[in-house]
């Protein structure tokens, strides 16, 4: 209680807990909605969170190495608040700042309220699972990307942990206070006239060890995009937003040794890149083969990551990547090329535990929005998806 004093500086310090480091895991934190105390036995409290703002009751990674560590939590759902009295004390129990539920003995009362991250992990559970029940196709790499694909930082964190705006250092940070946001039901699972999502579900071979020759790197992906190029550039100079999330699972590695550099760890890993405004497929190549063989750490002016939100090194953490281009329409009119490659891993660094010509899976989702313009029609009329009457 005395910690929830510090309020939001106590989130920054707090740590995810044991498992919710854990790099597969779908992580859970908490913000809050929740403002108003109309109750008579809390005559004269005040919420301590704002709308929109983190939980006083979430966990971040802020404090964890950055090169080490996933960024977590990679998504937040409401949780909850706390509130203060004329005094300023806190109460945590409180009826109208949390979320109403079933009570674990029915015969005794049938509901109960519930806080935290606890109620924020179960609406994670139901998100997950309708998204699950109208797409029974989806892999659980595409249900996790699906719902941090949807997922946007509100207003109130950003005005609350952003000093800038401008610097890409500060959506890192953001990333691990408040992961990627609060998932949004129905963008994680429908297309609008003006927004388009395109999922690819695939297979890799990161590695490749052949007789008697050491490990090596293997393939690379290219996915080229039926971007609506004609209705793009009839925008001109307006802005349009692009979003690119790639998700897959690693397998962590065995036994403490992982931990005593950051190519032990994981098995393997994976990038995504966009080409750049005309990039040619052959120059977009040769720039992806230098940097799978670089760990994918590129300089800004070669691989355009100054035009994304977070960047490639804020995002390439852990085994869910996304982020934001919001660029000028003619510009993304010509880039409908994303790359997907692999750096290091101990499948090949560890060759000896044969692993190294395994396959691993991967869920590619990329998402295009403009104002008002229908780019859905002319891409759905390209791959012939029927297009309901209206």
């Amino acid at each position: 209680m005395a910690n929830w004093k510090r309020y939001p500086n106590s989130n920054q310090t707090d740590s995810v807990h044991d498992p919710g480091q854990a790099w597969n895991a779908l992580t859970v934190g908490a913000y809050t909605e929740k403002t108003a105390i109309t109750h008579p036995d809390f005559d004269g409290y005040v919420p301590l969170a704002q709308a929109g703002q983190l939980s006083p009751h979430s966990t971040t990674s802020l404090s964890w190495e950055v090169s080490k560590w996933p960024a977590k939590p990679d998504i937040v759902l409401e949780g909850g608040n706390l509130a203060r009295s004329p005094d300023g004390n806190l109460v945590s129990v409180c009826d109208d700042l949390s979320l109403l539920s079933t009570y674990h003995e029915h015969r005794q009362r049938p509901f109960d309220c519930i806080w935290a991250t606890s109620a924020a992990t179960a609406q994670a559970a139901s998100l997950a699972a309708g998204i699950q029940a109208i797409y029974p196709q989806a892999w659980p790499e595409t249900v996790r990307g699906l719902m941090v694909h949807s997922a946007e930082w509100t207003e109130a964190m950003q005005e609350q942990f952003l000093q800038s705006r401008d610097k890409k250092a500060e959506y890192a940070r953001l990333l691990r206070i408040c992961g990627y946001g609060v998932p949004n039901a129905v963008r994680a699972v429908e297309c609008a006239t003006n927004s388009l999502t395109l999922i690819a579900q695939a297979e890799i071979q990161p590695f490749v060890k052949e007789r008697g020759s050491r490990p090596a790197m293997k393939d690379m992906d290219v996915h080229e995009l039926p971007w609506p190029k004609a209705e793009l550039l009839s925008l001109g100079e307006e802005k349009v937003r692009v979003r690119i999330t790639l998700s897959y699972f690693i397998e962590p590695g065995p036994g403490e040794i992982g931990w005593r550099d950051r190519y032990r760890y994981p098995s393997h890993a994976l990038r995504f890149d966009l080409n750049s405004p005309n990039e040619p497929r052959e120059s977009f190549i040769k720039r992806l083969n230098v940097a799978a063989r670089e760990d994918g750490e590129q300089p800004d002016s070669e691989s355009g990551s100054d035009r994304w939100t977070v960047g490639s090194k804020g995002r390439n953490v852990g085994s869910v990547h996304s982020d934001i281009w919001e660029g000028v329409a003619a510009d993304i009119a010509g880039c409908n090329l994303i790359g997907v490659y692999p750096v290091v891993g101990w499948w090949r660094e560890r060759a000896y535990l044969g692993r190294c010509n395994h396959r691993a899976r991967y869920s590619l989702i990329v998402s295009i929005t403009t104002r008002e313009l229908d780019i859905y029609t002319p891409v759905a009329v390209r791959l012939n998806i029927p297009i309901p009457a209206m």
